[in-house]
């Protein structure tokens, strides 16, 4: 299940590439992907009824879908303009930065060993920034989407204590339609037919990769899955070097390879009341 919604996700960020360099802009990807995800709820909010989208927490999921949605701005733009592989690895710091975020805003014990582990996936980080010496400011793009995933991932874990699962997944689509129709006003171009293919693919392989997921953490523990999710980048890497000859440089393995580890290794430093939540 797992590796399956990783080379959804993998498709998902080729698919986004090929329609970046066929110049759709960043801001019309998004929104429509947001418009699918939101279309796709539509069978399954009709047989729940509108009461089941009442909410006492709205902030939370204005919070919730404003960091979601400002990650996946930064992922798209990141794989627009990297190598498919790095787009994908930075998109995997989120972990990184988990810890941190349930440390300031849930007050959970950050213990040693997290700490370190977070610290050998910064070097990680490190030398994915600097392939050759220089800094790219585009993964720094990248890297702000991890930042912001965590936070939304954070917020899902406050809003899990009292929201099912449908009515936090609505109000994150519904605000992202919102908010990412906004840019439209400036940045609409009409779609060619093969424009609308790529978009209608990228709705479909990011919901289907997000079902997958969904089933996989269902059926398996934490512990046995987090290695698996960073297939996306093995993924990656193949559809980069396939369709872009995109070859990564030496430094990205030793980087991705640190990164796997400090995301593992974060997982199995937490309490166990902390893997629970």
């Amino acid at each position: 299940m797992i590796v399956a919604s990783e080379f959804l996700f993998a498709s998902m960020g080729a698919t986004v590439k090929t329609v970046a360099i066929s110049g759709m802009p960043n801001e019309m990807t998004v929104f429509l992907r947001n418009l699918f995800g939101l279309l796709v709820l539509v069978p399954f909010l009709l047989h729940a009824g509108v009461a089941e989208l009442k909410t006492a927490v709205p902030r939370l999921h204005l919070l919730r879908g404003l960091a979601g949605l400002g990650a996946m701005y930064c992922f798209f733009y990141a794989l627009a303009h990297l190598h498919l592989a790095d787009g994908m690895l930075l998109k995997m710091t989120t972990p990184l930065f988990m810890p941190l975020i349930a440390w300031l805003w849930l007050s959970e014990a950050l213990r040693p060993a997290t700490v370190l582990a977070v610290m050998l996936g910064f070097a990680g980080v490190y030398f994915v920034l600097l392939p050759e010496g220089e800094l790219n400011p585009v993964a720094l793009v990248g890297l702000a989407g991890g930042a912001l995933a965590a936070v939304a991932k954070s917020t899902v874990r406050r809003l899990g204590r009292t929201e099912p699962n449908l009515r936090v997944v609505f109000w994150f689509s519904t605000i992202g339609v919102l908010v990412s129709a906004v840019p439209l006003t400036w940045a609409w171009q009409q779609p060619t037919p093969s424009q609308w293919g790529w978009l209608i693919a990228i709705g479909i392989l990011g919901t289907s990769g997000q079902l997958f997921l969904t089933r996989g953490y269902a059926i398996a523990p934490s512990g046995r899955i987090s290695p698996f999710t960073y297939f996306s980048v093995v993924f990656g890497a193949t559809y980069g070097y396939l369709f872009w000859d995109e070859i990564p440089a030496t430094t990205f393995f030793l980087g991705a390879l640190l990164i796997a580890i400090a995301g593992v290794l974060t997982l199995f430093t937490r309490t166990p009341r902390q893997l629970r939540n």
